[in-house]
């Protein structure tokens, strides 16, 4: 059975072989790239001249303009992953953020799983299942955080129910109608 999918990373670019001296202006190449506010042909230009200031032979056109695409496809694959996210998040309420936890982790699995077909080499598989440890760990941080909180708030509102009451004995209220109120607006029970 023969498959369409190259096996390995293939061949490097010539923008991945740069030297790390040549980092930030590759990030500049990218943001630029991300902003759409100049043509490629105008950073590729700028990118070269800065390549050029710093004693490193530029890059031609035609590997600028694969790199660009590899990148484009990149990009909107991330923006359509925030925008799926951004909706997810906007609703799941009170719950949210243990919520996106659990999406993020389940998303990391499905990578893991879509990536079993042979394209990742053993460093990007340990990349992954450090990422999938990292959202299992975060899942388990958001729960006792939530837990954290939902009993500060507890006490709080136990503390406020304790000051009402008081406040309402001495208001001249029954025991009876103050155990009431307290179980009809908080919602406890008389203790």
């Amino acid at each position: 059975m023969t498959s369409d999918r190259r096996e390995g990373r293939g061949r490097l670019s010539s923008i991945d072989t740069l030297p790390e001296e040549a980092e930030p202006d590759i990030l500049w190449a990218l943001e630029a790239l991300r902003e759409r506010a100049m043509p490629q042909t105008a950073i590729l230009a700028e990118f070269n001249s800065r390549l050029a200031d710093r004693g490193i032979a530029g890059v031609s056109k035609s590997a600028f303009s694969r790199w660009s695409v590899r990148k484009a496809i990149q990009f909107r694959r991330l923006d359509e992953v925030r925008a799926i996210t951004g909706d997810v998040v906007a609703g799941l309420g009170t719950d949210g953020a243990d919520q996106v936890t659990i999406t993020c982790a389940e998303l990391i699995k499905v990578a893991i799983y879509e990536s079993l077909e042979g394209e990742l080499a053993p460093k990007d598989i340990m990349a992954l299942s450090r990422a999938l440890n990292a959202a299992v760990a975060a899942q388990k941080t958001s729960a006792a955080h939530r837990e954290k909180l939902e009993a500060q708030a507890n006490a709080q509102i136990e503390q406020a129910a304790e000051l009402a009451t008081t406040s309402a004995r001495e208001a001249g209220l029954s025991a009876d109608r103050v155990a009431q109120i307290r179980r009809d607006v908080l919602g406890m029970r008389q203790q």
